[in-house]
């Protein structure tokens, strides 16, 4: 399973380079799951050059995310994974300081298949987040946001898990 994971990383940084080469922002996340675990993430985000329903309201944007996480367990061992994600974010209007929502899918990789009590089934899962936050002039950001990861029942158990994170993305 070591050897596994340690290819995967070693894939996920050599076809997300190009895509993350021109990163927006480095994104630094301190989160907590429903049964205590830590949650330490640090990821790159790479904004989409795209606005679409733009109008004196907002706009709908987004952007990728590429992120290790470290799941700190006091009733389990660590745990260690990496994900991958398209994100929409809809962006309020403002002057200095833009509210907005996001909502994305995608992929993660699990070092183990079990958090906390929690078995997940498999070590590849879906990552699905939904969060809140405000952008500030000169790309800074800061949230919270909700991730769930589960295997969609491609596999049993399925059990998933749940962080809820705040988190501050600093601009490159």
């Amino acid at each position: 399973m070591k050897r596994l994971f340690c290819l995967a990383a070693l894939t996920a940084v050599i076809l997300g380079a190009g895509s993350m080469a021109q990163a927006a922002g480095v994104e630094f996340s301190v989160g907590q799951t429903t049964d205590s675990t830590q949650t330490y993430r640090l990821g790159l985000q790479s904004n989409w050059d795209k606005s679409w329903l733009q109008s004196d309201v907002g706009r709908l944007t987004g952007y990728w995310n590429g992120a290790y996480t470290y799941w700190a367990g006091d009733k389990s061992p660590s745990n260690h994974s990496l994900s991958f994600s398209p994100v929409f974010v809809y962006e309020f209007s403002g002057a200095s300081i833009k509210p907005y929502i996001e909502a994305g899918i995608g992929v993660a990789l699990f070092a183990h298949t079990e958090v906390e009590d929690n078995k997940l089934g498999s070590a590849f899962l879906f990552e699905d987040r939904i969060g809140v936050g405000l952008r500030f002039a000169g790309g800074h950001e800061v949230g919270i946001r909700a991730t769930h990861y589960s295997n969609a029942g491609l596999r049993t158990p399925n059990e998933g898990i749940e962080s809820y994170a705040l988190h501050y993305t600093m601009p490159l």
